[in-house]
């Protein structure tokens, strides 16, 4: 954001004051020059206001009759830069109801300290530039505006409440795991079922699982996944009893920084209980697992508002509801300016109202980004990044409590929690210490994405610093073996005759094989057809046979996934709303914005 001075100039100033109604003209002379005398020019009486308040006594006057509530209307001003009386009450909202606010800003405008002028239709307040060197302190000082204390103790909440709270990178790793662990998570009627919400209050105790699961379906790092089966009637029909991980949208979100990945799943969980309140208000029934009702743009957005406004938090203060609720304002302010709005067109962002504060703030004290305290709220702590990613520790961050199972250490990189997550289990959970294991169920997972056992065995080798049991290798490579000699290959499948496989070699058709599965069979990596075939067109193929998916056997199968977030990213905007006494202001309204 850019700051703004927030002075026109003198001749601005006349201006503004020439315009006025002939009524409130002459008010405002005499409130200063008592009677007027005839004859008189309007042009000289604002020549003789502007020589009487360049005078130090006058100035030195002015200034010893400003008292806090002035001070706060003065700073605001500023700091709105320009703002319209309704932009002024919406941001002193919970301090002064409409009246006082009026009867404050009609006293400055009657001591020349704030005028009012016209730009574009909208009447808009400034302050006096012939009283710059007085009033540009408290302009300057925006302190008084965002109230705060000092750090307090948290409020004792009700352990028993669940909330959805991941504090840190392997706790986040270990609820991959388990989800990633179970091969049924719902009920028929879309329902999370009991024994999975049982062993995940084992694991997780404090953590919402239902809430936590729809976050991650929202964020598009997990898809329902549909199985397709033959009914008592023959037709086909589909469930969707689990959730597969989503491996482009995960490596995505792990590039992202500590805060902003924390700030996506704020802004996950507030869309997951926006959406729970819209189906309790129309009667509905909640579907977690179809596609998202807002827009990807709306995601992103949210996010990047998470992650300002908790920048815009002192760690070690705590903050009353008027100053958290005029940050918000702040911030909204600007994405108006910018075009950052909730909606991804401007019919949505004409029809999006503020952002609500206590759903914003529930959400934000569910997933511990901030902490409520005796006086207000204070912000909470975010686990930074210990390691770059695939960077050798200096230290083991997994030590081996058995032959096949670890302690994860505090210290272990997101990436390579992560990364674990990919063939390992959990084991226990007891608050401090997480515990992986391998077993052959999770092994084989990691095989059925693509990992070998050597690339297992060569993470947690420099996990461990090369501190492993002797015959995990020899365990691993023998379930590798096993895993090698049957398999059942999903996705396209280019057939090709003897004569015809030259073409496997060729550049189009050679960069989307993943796998040759027999002689002349490969496996594609790409799951779209149309790619395919223009691949082989490319390399000179004119017929290319494309039959119904299950036309040989007279059966119809279908697959389905949606993508909710393409991109885990943020915005990373530098920004300084408020950094305190004396700093430049760093906010401006939409028109200000459109002006510059």
């Amino acid at each position: 954001m850019k700051g703004h001075l927030p002075f026109r100039s003198v001749e601005e100033w006349k201006s503004a004051l020439m315009t006025l109604p002939e009524s409130n003209f002459f008010e405002l002379l005499r409130s200063v020059f008592g009677n007027i005398k005839t004859p008189f020019s309007k042009q000289r009486l604002l020549d003789d206001l502007f020589i009487l308040l360049s005078r130090n006594e006058i100035r030195n006057t002015i200034a010893a009759y400003i008292d806090e509530q002035d001070h706060k209307i003065m700073a605001a001003v500023a700091l709105l830069n320009e703002p319209a009386p309704a932009d002024m009450e919406s941001f002193f909202t919970g301090e002064f109801n409409r009246a006082e606010l009026h009867a404050l800003i009609i006293n400055l405008e009657e001591r020349l300290i704030v005028y009012r002028f016209r730009e574009d239709e909208i009447l808009r307040l400034s302050l006096n530039p012939v009283l710059e060197t007085v009033l540009a302190p408290f302009a300057a000082d925006t302190g008084p505006l965002f109230p705060c204390h000092a750090d307090e103790k948290p409020v004792l909440l009700d352990n028993r409440k669940a909330s959805a709270w991941i504090p840190d990178g392997r706790l986040m790793a270990a609820l991959f795991v388990f989800l990633q662990g179970e091969e049924e998570l719902y009920r028929t009627e879309n329902v999370i079922r009991k024994k999975v919400l049982d062993d995940g209050k084992k694991y997780f105790p404090s953590l919402d699982l239902d809430l936590a699961i729809r976050a991650l379906l929202r964020l598009g790092l997990f898809r329902r996944d549909v199985s397709v089966f033959s009914g008592h009637d023959g037709e086909y029909q589909s469930e969707e009893r689990n959730i597969v991980s989503c491996a482009d949208k995960i490596a995505d979100y792990i590039d992202l920084s500590s805060m902003e990945r924390q700030a996506y799943w704020t802004a996950g969980v507030y869309l997951c209980q926006n959406e729970a309140e819209q189906d309790a208000h129309n009667g509905t029934a909640p579907d977690f697992g179809g596609a998202p009702r807002f827009s990807r743009n709306r995601q992103r957005v949210l996010a990047s508002f998470i992650h300002r406004f908790w920048q815009l938090l002192d760690p070690a203060k705590s903050y009353p509801e008027n100053t958290l609720r005029r940050f918000i304002n702040l911030i909204e302010r600007d994405n108006a300016g910018t075009g950052k709005a909730w909606g991804s067109t401007l019919l949505d962002r004409v029809r999006e109202p503020p952002l609500p504060f206590e759903p914003f703030i529930a959400a934000m004290e569910m997933t511990g980004l901030l902490i409520k305290t005796g006086t207000g709220w204070k912000p909470g702590s975010v686990q930074n990044e210990p390691a770059e990613k695939g960077a050798s520790p200096k230290k083991p961050v997994i030590v081996m409590d058995s032959a096949s199972s670890f302690v994860l250490y505090p210290e272990i990189s997101f990436a390579d929690a992560m990364a674990l997550s990919t063939f390992c289990s959990i084991k226990e959970n007891d608050g401090t210490a997480i515990v992986f294991e391998l077993t052959r169920e999770s092994v084989v997972r990691g095989f059925d994405q693509g990992m070998k056992a050597s690339d297992m065995l060569e993470l947690l080798d420099r996990l461990s610093l090369k501190r492993l049991d002797t015959n995990l290798a020899w365990t691993l490579k023998e379930w590798e073996s096993r895993y090698a000699g049957v398999s059942l290959n999903q996705g396209i499948i280019l057939t090709l005759a003897e004569d015809r496989r030259y073409l496997a070699e060729a550049r189009p058709v050679s960069s989307l094989i993943e796998r040759e599965l027999a002689p002349g069979v490969y496996l594609l990596s790409s799951s779209d057809r149309a790619e395919a075939a223009r691949a082989l067109k490319k390399a000179g193929v004119d017929i290319i046979a494309q039959p119904p998916v299950g036309a040989a056997s007279g059966k119809f199968t279908y697959s389905k996934s949606f993508s909710t977030f393409p991109y885990l990213g943020s915005d990373k905007d530098e920004i300084a709303l408020f950094q305190g006494k004396g700093k430049e202001k760093a906010s401006r309204s939409a028109s200000a914005s459109q002006k510059e």
